[in-house]
């Protein structure tokens, strides 16, 4: 089974680059499955329901989210009736939504789950992922041998500890979080393929897919400002990996997918594409 993480989705752009770069993607590789964490797809921090259900439309099986999976309302209210919407699985359980899922493809079951990490975060703590994770590998494999954790994290010394932790008890662990691509990709001993980061997809021109002069600005005067989206320079970014039907990574390969540049201009009265209309 051949697999797509696209990397995080930030903004309109991002938006743009998943929609046009996975169609280019599925011509040139034989994908069964596409998973994207969903995270900044909605002005660059989180998710809404409307980007979820266009996203999910466009072809992501799966959409994960982390630290910023309850910032828009919309998406809280109605994540628990989403099933292809994944927050933090080691969150409290009080929290709306569901943390892994069994999908069912045609070429067999995949598990797929989320772990928050520890570290950086001021307004979403999950549990310990570390005691998290063995139980949570011991449930999904009870299903489908073919199970991958998408590990939203800070820091890279936590994020390997947990690759190393999980090696040879899942098929993959996906870094995200840090929206800069790492180039560490590789299958460690027990047939498990891991990354640090696997970047992001949106304007690569930018500070994490974000306006840089908004951001140098956040910096001179501690008052966050996004509300400009960058569109400079779109890639798609991810990983491509295949899997065994023992649930054993073969090959794990980097995605950087450059698109033709692309802003589109609001006419007056006129919503501006891509923004997040209700596309149910």
């Amino acid at each position: 089974m051949m697999i797509l993480y696209a990397a995080e989705i930030v903004g309109k752009a991002g938006v743009y680059a998943f929609k046009t770069g996975l169609a280019d993607l599925k011509k040139q590789y034989p994908i069964d499955f596409v998973i994207a964490c969903g995270d900044g797809a909605t002005g660059g921090n989180g998710l809404g329901r409307n980007h979820a259900a266009y996203l999910h439309k466009l072809g992501a099986d799966v959409l994960t989210t982390g630290e910023c999976c309850f910032y828009k309302k919309d998406l809280v209210e109605n994540i628990g009736h989403i099933p292809y919407v994944l927050r933090p699985f080691n969150l409290t359980p009080g929290a709306p939504g569901i943390g892994s899922r069994i999908f069912k493809t045609p070429k067999g079951k995949i598990g797929v789950a989320v772990l928050l990490g520890q570290n950086g975060y001021g307004k979403l703590h999950g549990d310990n992922p570390f005691y998290t994770l063995p139980a949570l590998l011991e449930r999904l494999r009870q299903e489908t041998p073919l199970v991958i954790i998408d590990f939203h994290a800070e820091a890279t010394a936590e994020k390997y500890t947990l690759f190393t932790m999980a090696a040879g008890s899942c098929s993959a662990v996906i870094g995200s979080h840090c929206r800069v691509q790492t180039a560490d990709e590789g299958i460690l001993p027990g047939g498990t393929a891991v990354i640090t980061d696997a970047g992001r997809t949106g304007s690569i021109d930018s500070v994490g897919g974000t306006d840089k002069t908004e951001r140098i600005t956040e910096y001179l005067t501690g008052i966050p400002d996004r509300t400009r989206d960058a569109w400079e320079r779109p890639e798609l970014q991810g990983v491509l990996f295949e899997l065994d039907p023992a649930g054993k990574a073969l090959s794990i390969q980097r995605i950087r997918h450059p698109l033709p540049e692309f802003k589109p201009q609001e006419k007056e009265g006129e919503k501006e594409p891509l923004s997040e209309e209700n596309h149910d």
